[in-house]
């Protein structure tokens, strides 16, 4: 099978299959799968170090490794805003990217392992867990 470098265009037509899911599945905006996408990219590069050329196996995320990574870079990103962010794109907690992944597994798009399970997604984190106390101090008028 040739690759995106050799054809580009099976890249974008794989891009447009998996919208064509995403669109059609409907619980999740597409912004969440593409952050979805970010996290795993980062998560392997945390884990595994920039090793080019190594079986897809190799570069195995765990479920809560993944969340651990999403919930992160969900924080650096998007702050205070993260809650309110990932609520627009459907996720409510680590679990609905466990839903997102196995959702991409069905349809061939990724590949899990005997051992993975939805249930490593779940209750590693909630919107509750984006620390939403910080306050603000406003100068007083002298």
């Amino acid at each position: 099978m040739p690759n995106e470098q050799e054809n580009p265009q099976a890249g974008s037509d794989q891009a447009r299959n998996v919208e064509k899911i995403i669109l059609s599945d409907g619980r999740y905006r597409l912004d969440a799968f593409n952050f979805l996408h970010e996290g795993l990219a980062r998560a392997v590069k945390e884990i595994h170090g920039a090793k080019t050329g190594q079986a897809d196996r190799d570069n195995h995320i765990s479920g809560q490794k993944l969340c651990e990574s999403l919930r992160d870079l969900a924080r650096e990103r998007y702050g205070l805003m993260a809650p309110v962010i990932l609520r627009h794109w459907g996720v409510h907690g680590s679990i609905d990217f466990g839903q997102m992944v196995y959702l991409l597994i069905e349809h061939g798009f990724m590949r899990r392992t005997e051992e993975d399970s939805l249930e490593d997604f779940r209750d590693v984190f909630d919107l509750g867990d984006f620390d939403t106390t910080h306050s603000i101090r406003l100068k007083e008028d002298k």
